[in-house]
């Protein structure tokens, strides 16, 4: 099959189509293909299933037609991602995993043209893998972007980059990073954070030590990634001088949503196991189907699916018309996503008992690959910093604006009555 057409891709009927070849292809040719339980998905195997996925015309459901993608709107990715999340390396066949996936969708948007040719179009087509180098050790930037301490330092047409960054999902073996450093303020520019590209094969940099962490869905793992002395050209400047964190923002708002789409895929196959499982055993005499405890747990897990899918869903919408209000509700989404997925698979390893934590079933991983997103694009704990912020400034704004103020409590004359 083919891709779908930039016009066919924004009609409801064509994306339920790709959604439906989509759920074929995963849980027919991508399932079978799955490594055991706490292993990773090797090169050989990636290349066959991306392949694959091409021939079936589901690869890279959101980037554009013309670099090989399927051409999805935002607003509809969720259908495809969670298909695709259905299978923890479903969304690296499809090659629509994090990072490389925010960084084709940041790339689309502020690249140049040559920019695009040389790093999005390998990327787009699965030939090449990327990172994104922001964190940092502390007292560097991580869930503070403002204490970046990696610097790029000008000398004529060139600059030299200098850092340690850590936690770069995927740095290792990638063929590019998307670099955050901090600039001084130019001739008409303003100092800040400023990106760059950056090719990995670079003689200034360097892939240090890896973080060993409880997931093993991401290619190329967490390493620590030294740059010293690096220099590049003008042309490694990815979009303006000084405007690295608001780019920053067009990525993160749509990542955080895209990690909450595939992970709810995960747990959508996390109750699929326990509901199979509740089925066929019996307990005391009874299907463990029938038994309060069991229902009420399975129950959960519906409520926090479907009101996940609904907040993905309002927040997808709102980055296609509003960018800045769907990145902050992406916050939110992100947040409740997070706990609720991990509730959901938490709840599947309890109703399958000793075999949800062993390695007979797929449970105990996805528990392990889910719980690393209350983390991962910024703590939910800042999320919350973030979101309580501007539910107060907004309220206060609107009482300066007139709204009535409703927090004086009234003095009740008791004796009256």
């Amino acid at each position: 099959m083919t891709a779908a057409t930039p016009e066919a891709a924004h009609t409801i009927e064509t994306v339920e189509e790709l959604r439906q070849r989509t759920r074929d292809f995963i849980r027919g040719t991508v399932l079978p293909a799955e490594p055991a339980p706490g292993e990773r998905l090797d090169d050989a195997t990636r290349d066959r299933l991306q392949q694959a996925a091409k021939d079936a015309g589901v690869f890279a459901p959101h980037v554009p037609v013309e670099y090989g993608g399927q051409g999805v709107p935002i607003q509809w990715w969720s259908q495809i991602f969670q298909e695709a999340g259905y299978s923890p390396i479903g969304p690296s066949v499809l090659n629509c995993m994090a990072p490389d996936e925010g960084n084709m969708h940041m790339l689309n948007l502020v690249a140049t043209d040559e920019q695009k040719r040389r790093y999005l179009t390998p990327l787009a087509s699965g030939q090449a893998r990327s990172c994104f180098a922001m964190t940092e050790p502390h007292p560097g930037a991580g869930s503070d972007p403002d204490a970046l301490l990696t610097t790029a330092r000008q000398e004529g047409d060139q600059w030299v980059i200098n850092g340690h960054k850590r936690f770069i999902s995927g740095a290792r073996g990638a063929g590019f990073a998307i670099v955050m450093a901090r600039t001084e303020a130019t001739d008409g520019t303003a100092a800040g954070a400023t990106m760059f590209l950056v090719d990995m094969h670079h003689p200034g940099i360097r892939v240090g030590e890896p973080i060993h962490t409880i997931d093993r869905a991401m290619a190329g793992g967490h390493p620590h990634v030294y740059f010293e002395d690096c220099t590049v050209s003008s042309e490694a400047v990815l979009g303006e001088m000084g405007q690295g964190f608001r780019y920053a923002q067009v990525r993160l708002g749509p990542a955080r949503l895209t990690h909450c789409m595939r992970w709810l895929g995960l747990a959508r196959r996390s109750l699929d196991i326990a509901l199979d499982r509740a089925e066929r055993r019996s307990v005391f005499g009874a299907e463990l189907k029938s038994l309060g405890l069991a229902q009420e747990l399975i129950a959960q897990c519906e409520i926090d699916i479907e009101t996940s899918d609904a907040i993905i869903a309002r927040t997808g919408a709102l980055l296609a018309t509003d960018p800045k209000a769907g990145s902050a509700m992406s916050s939110i989404a992100k947040v409740h996503c997070s706990e609720a997925i991990f509730r959901v698979v938490d709840r599947a390893i309890q109703i399958c008992g000793g075999d949800g934590v062993s390695d007979g079933l797929p449970l105990a991983q996805y528990a392990a690959e889910v719980r690393g997103f209350r983390i991962y694009d910024g703590s939910n704990e800042t999320h919350k910093w973030a979101i309580a912020r501007r539910a107060s400034s907004r309220r206060r704004k609107a009482v300066e604006a007139g709204a009535p103020y409703q927090a004086d409590a009234v003095v009740r004359d008791t004796e009256s009555h």
